[in-house]
């Protein structure tokens, strides 16, 4: 699976900018704050339908317009498709395929797999444990059509739970049959999104493990452990038992949106142990098995961004990742960076096909 070509029409800092790319490595430089990153995120909204940034739409639209427009062209081995995204300003974004107007966007997730290296991964380990169930998410999401389902349903149920226990709080009123007809619904979601969500951290484990230790060329043993609510009980027996204490915190103490990854190295917490070169080797290996995963689990290698991710590697580690990436034959990988001497290092090693563009003010120079 390839992107030929990408156009941007007010997108954040691009007024309008086509790229050509190279079918293995693409790589922008350019000073911080120039739109390097800002091709990445265009590249990964028009896959997984939102910014990696987590920002909203609206706050995707260049300075002083009221729209953008982002458009794809991807050759796969029997099809060549384009994905067309658009959003107005008061107004839902629409996407299209070849024309076509794509009705349910989680149709989409999951046609053009992605993977994206960046700087704010380290919240995977800094940062509480939503960020690490969007990494399940973003990864099982891409692969199995029932999990992104489940996975709504499951949080449009929540949402509504959550509400009722604030407004029985602030009303100071309880109807335990209203709350009974979430309650009743919330089980089966719970266990399919547990059930998947545990086999997935049992196969990646090895495989992230392996990348480890070809990343680091070190001796710490590595791991991660899936943590849940539903690992001894399901939620039609949780959710009546913390009932009380959901009432008084107004909010759902218990289920699959508690859940968390625990990240290990020699057995304890990466957070507090690990050193700077170990925690980005830790996080490198974490997106490459993720990658890994989708390629084996999709039948098709997925984009690979790489957002600055070689200021704080030392030279050594950056090689063995180079390695890697030619090695096992990774796909399309795109790369940013902020010196473009570094760049050229880079790809001097590099045997295959390249472009590299030099961004400057959200326009290519």
């Amino acid at each position: 699976m390839l992107l030929t070509t990408l156009k941007l029409t007010n997108f954040k800092n691009y007024e309008g900018q086509e790229f050509e790319f190279s079918p293995r490595l693409n790589c922008l430089t350019g000073l911080n704050g120039t739109g390097k990153t800002n091709v990445l995120d265009a590249l990964y909204f028009l896959c997984i339908c939102r910014s990696h940034l987590g920002l909203n739409d609206r706050n995707l639209v260049r300075h002083d317009a009221d729209f953008f427009r982002v458009e794809g062209r991807f050759e796969l081995v029997e099809d060549k498709i384009r994905i067309v995204a658009k959003y107005k300003s008061g107004e839902r974004k629409e996407f299209e395929r070849n024309g076509t107007l794509i009705e349910r966007l989680s149709d989409h997730i999951g046609q053009f797999p992605v993977v994206m290296i960046a700087p704010d991964d380290v919240r995977l380990v800094q940062d509480g444990s939503e960020d690490r169930r969007r990494f399940l998410d973003g990864t099982l999401s891409q692969v199995f059509p029932e999990y992104l389902q489940n996975l709504l349903n499951y949080n449009a149920l929540l949402k509504q739970r959550n509400a009722l226990l604030k407004s029985f709080f602030e009303h100071r009123q309880f109807d335990p049959i209203l709350l009974e007809s979430i309650d009743r619904q919330m089980p089966e979601p719970a266990l399919n999104i547990f059930t998947i969500r545990n086999k997935f951290v049992e196969e990646f484990k090895p495989v992230f493990q392996e990348y480890y230790s070809a990343i680091s060329g070190q001796r710490e043993e590595v791991d991660i452990e899936y943590q849940s609510d539903l690992s001894n009980e399901g939620l039609d027996s949780l959710l009546p038992k913390f009932l009380e204490k959901d009432r008084v915190l107004q909010r759902t103490t218990q289920g699959p949106h508690k859940d968390d990854i625990i990240l290990l190295m020699n057995d304890l917490p990466v957070k507090k142990f690990a050193s700077q070169g170990q925690l980005k080797s830790y996080l490198l290996a974490l997106r490459l098995a993720q990658y890994e995963f989708l390629r084996k689990a999709i039948g098709k290698s997925p984009i690979l961004l790489l957002d600055d991710i070689f200021d704080k590697l030392d030279e050594n580690r950056v090689r063995q990742l180079l390695n890697l990436l030619v090695e096992r034959n990774f796909g399309q990988v795109f790369i940013t960076d902020t010196q473009r001497s570094r760049i050229e290092s880079v790809v001097s090693s590099f045997s295959g096909e390249y472009k590299i563009f030099e961004v400057e003010g959200g326009k290519v120079v």
